[in-house]
């Protein structure tokens, strides 16, 4: 399965705002809070032109993407399928990518970031309604019940992203028992529950060009 496997911090830089790709270490050890406040390449931080409105787009496109982390292919095939959902496009897209596993099992807490909860999927450790699913792009329903398998418990990291979990934090459009370590899908997210800043009204815009 394609990824991308660079360095993290270099995409937040690119989009000039934290993305959070690596979890709670983004809050204590991030570029953006130092020196490098500018995008990377050769280049430095010598004064950049100013975006165009395709530019303005594109950038938001890679923005929504690297939260997510899918890549270009997949992540058109999500906006096809929003595109021929009733309702709004933009908003249909973003419930689909909230509604992935790897996202979902970060949502709840289990793991630090996508990227380890894309691991945890990708090992066959995630239970969904009791059956093993392996695919990160799997999409959960109303419903659906989240859990891990019974190594995937007793795993240090999980232990340690647990005893730092507020239960607050969870999404409304989920529910999380903390002891079992069991999450439910109450209803499917709507645009009021991604609090990202994201304008996804300028994806439309440049896919619909």
């Amino acid at each position: 399965m394609a990824r991308y496997t660079g360095p993290k911090c270099r995409l937040c830089r690119r989009e000039g705002e934290k993305l959070f790709l690596k979890g709670e270490r983004c809050f204590s050890k991030c570029p953006l809070d130092g020196h490098k406040r500018y995008p990377p390449g050769m280049h430095g931080p010598e004064r950049r032109k100013k975006l165009s409105i395709y530019g303005l787009q594109l950038r938001e496109k890679q923005k929504v993407k690297r939260i997510y982390g899918v890549l270009e292919t997949q992540f058109r095939k999500f906006f096809e399928w929003a595109r021929k959902m009733p309702g709004n496009t933009g908003e249909n897209l973003l419930s689909l990518l909230e509604r992935r596993l790897d996202n979902v099992v970060y949502r709840l807490g289990i793991a630090a970031s996508r990227a380890q909860a894309r691991q945890l999927v990708n090992h066959g450790h995630v239970r969904v309604n009791g059956k093993k699913v392996d695919i990160a792009s799997y999409l959960v329903k109303p419903g659906d019940v989240i859990t891990l398998s019974d190594k995937a418990k007793k795993f240090a990291i999980v232990q340690e992203n647990l005893e730092g979990l507020d239960i607050g934090t969870i999404p409304t459009w989920l529910s999380f028992d903390k002891n079992r370590i069991e999450g439910k899908v109450i209803r499917n997210p709507i645009r009021t529950d991604i609090t990202y800043p994201v304008n996804e009204t300028l994806i439309i815009e440049l896919y619909s060009k």
